[in-house]
């Protein structure tokens, strides 16, 4: 770009970029290079500038596309920084801010570069431009080094072994941001990618050993969420002193020792500086699909998780995610919600969120909670979540995970609050008049059948089946809490019997007979009691009737169902392609950005 280059404006006709990406080849020995990276130029500091400076750049980087096969510069350019790095930790230690300088802008420019052929061509097309010299046109040389594996080495090297300084930090972020550059093929492509050349050099070879210490690496950045320098301290002016895209998240590298182990891919660190991180984290997506690869995929982490006596702290930030529905994106409230999933699964967790008292939750609007269980709130945000989506979203896999979770937790219902036993059995209305209207327009809809065969009518049953399904889960995840803790749960009776009308008409129905016998039964047995006391009976009368008539009511009479339990289950991949996906998740999460996880698979990590 050269030193006259400060604006992003001026790119497109500044004549350093314009001869790396012209017809003129140039020699990695070229004094060209040294002049091409003693430019000030500040990195963006927003998603706005970003685009700005892609859309600057796209027409040299398609230049370079169209001219590298016969100029080979852009392996000239690669190896010139490679050449460079080999002292990067030498001129960290004495202070050479001109050569690292010179070697943060080389990285930078090959990151644009690759942004742009990554988007444009497959990968194999990409290892040619790596091969490419200066030869005859298209000509590359198969007996030459990879400088595709070597260059991912190589910024597997910057991140973890380079020592965060003011002077280093510009060039370990922009190292993050260039391999996640190269882990982004599968945004290109909707099917998951099984054979990547760049993951495959990743899991072998001189890279492997590596592996471990990039993770650890970033996640310490993860937990110390450490400040970018102030602008006096770097190495080239900087116009802001914010983080912008690419500083946020990715800052800070860590101590990266090995762990000594005869396991692969095993390190330990710090499990209470990492939750304590992740609780705190939660109002980005980027660390909301961080914990659920963890949890997910991580049984040490997960074990640890579930054994704290402080969940709240993480289930919160959670929470109120998807009481913010309307604010998030449907990735980050899929991912809240899988997360809370995979939390119920665990029956222990299931009991000790009823014993967490809560006070005063500011953010929950609906009604003022002094105080409540935490499963209760879980269960007013699940609910409120399901009524959201019926009236907005109407989406089935959302309601599938809701309902699995209510499920997952019903057995272990304890001494439910007022107001979540009441939106169980207001939830339960809203789906009976859903099931009414869509029944009622079932049978105008055959009777129109009847007297018109012109006329496309729509597909009722589709609609009833749906709704019918999950009316069956609500009435399940009533009596699997009235099987297994009756006596817990009073105020969940009181509903019952206040709304007893809302069951009448499922008590025949060939879908419902079977679950609705337990319902039926306690809603008979507490309805004679409350007929024996009398009329005009006062709340807190009629929950004392229920306490008495719980000790009273044969449980054998009670019929005994399979235990609703549902687990979170991600379509499995080969092993060998587990590894990169959550180096594209960890890096994600490192730098602030947003990866779309499928089929993942994590380290082996232990609490140090």
């Amino acid at each position: 770009m050269g030193s006259n280059s400060s604006r992003i404006g001026d790119l497109p006709k500044n004549e350093y970029l314009k001869k790396l990406s012209g017809t003129e080849s140039v020699s990695e020995n070229d004094p060209f290079w040294n002049q091409l990276l003693s430019f000030s130029f500040p990195a963006p500091t927003s998603s706005t500038e970003l685009k700005l400076l892609e859309e600057a750049t796209i027409s040299v980087c398609r230049s370079l596309v169209e001219n590298n096969p016969r100029t080979g510069n852009l392996g000239a350019l690669i190896k010139v920084f490679l050449s460079r790095t080999k002292e990067l930790k030498l001129s960290a230690e004495c202070q050479n801010h001109i050569f690292i300088w010179q070697t943060h802008n080389a990285l930078f420019i090959i990151c644009c570069l690759l942004k742009v052929f990554i988007s444009e061509m497959s990968e194999e097309e990409l290892q040619l431009h790596f091969t490419y010299e200066e030869k005859s046109p298209g000509s590359y040389s198969s007996d030459s080094e990879d400088l595709l594996e070597e260059l991912l080495c190589c910024l597997m090297q910057l991140i973890t072994d380079i020592p965060l300084l003011d002077i280093t930090y510009e060039i370990s972020v922009e190292a993050i941001s260039t391999m996640v550059v190269f882990l982004s093929y599968q945004l290109f492509h909707k099917e998951v990618l099984r054979q990547s050349i760049s993951h495959k050099y990743l899991m072998r070879g001189p890279c492997l050993p590596y592996t471990s210490k990039l993770v650890k690496t970033l996640l310490y950045n993860f937990i110390r969420q450490e400040k970018p320098p102030p602008p006096g301290a770097h190495v080239f002016p900087q116009q802001s002193d914010g983080g912008g895209l690419l500083y946020g998240l990715a800052s800070g590298v860590a101590n990266s020792s090995p762990f000594p182990s005869s396991i692969p891919h095993t390190f330990q660190i710090n499990f209470n500086s990492l939750y304590t991180a992740l609780c705190e984290q939660q109002t980005s997506d980027q660390a909301t699909l961080l914990l659920y690869t963890l949890l997910h995929q991580n049984s040490n982490i997960r074990t640890y998780m579930l054994a704290r006596t402080d969940m709240e702290n993480l289930v919160l930030p959670i929470l109120e995610i998807l009481y913010h529905v309307e604010e998030r994106n449907s990735h980050h409230v899929y991912m809240a919600l899988i997360i809370l999933l995979i939390l119920t699964e665990d029956d222990g967790f299931n009991r000790s969120i009823h014993e967490v008292i809560l006070k005063n939750i500011t953010w929950y609007s609906e009604r003022v909670l002094t105080e409540i269980s935490l499963g209760s709130l879980l269960i007013l945000v699940v609910i409120r979540t399901i009524q959201y989506n019926m009236t907005r979203t109407r989406d089935k896999y959302l309601h599938t995970n809701c309902l699995a979770a209510l499920a997952n937790m019903s057995a272990q219902f304890r001494s439910l609050h007022q107001y979540a036993a009441q939106r169980i059995i207001s939830l339960f209305s809203l789906l009976s008049k859903k099931h009414n209207k869509v029944l009622e327009q079932a049978t105008q809809s055959l009777r129109g059948s009847l007297s018109s065969n012109d006329v496309p009518l729509p597909d009722y049953a589709q609609d009833l089946n749906v709704i019918e399904e999950v009316i069956r889960m609500m009435l399940e995840i009533i009596n699997s809490c009235l099987t297994n803790s009756l006596h817990h749960n009073p105020n969940l009776v009181y509903a019952l019997l206040y709304k007893r009308d809302l069951f009448e008409q499922f008590r025949t129905h060939p879908s419902f007979q079977d679950i609705m016998q337990n319902i039926d039964l306690v809603i008979t047995f507490f309805s004679s009691r409350l007929l024996q006391a009398g009329a005009e009976l006062s709340v807190e009368r009629v929950l004392e009737i229920i306490k008495q008539g719980v000790v009273a009511l044969p449980k054998d009479r009670l019929k005994k169902f399979p235990e609703l339990k549902f687990k979170y289950v991600e379509e499995e991949q080969p092993e060998e392609f587990f590894i990169p996906y959550v180096w594209s998740l960890v890096y994600n999460s490192a730098v602030g950005l947003y990866w779309n996880p499928q089929d993942i698979q994590l380290f082996t990590m232990d609490s140090d």
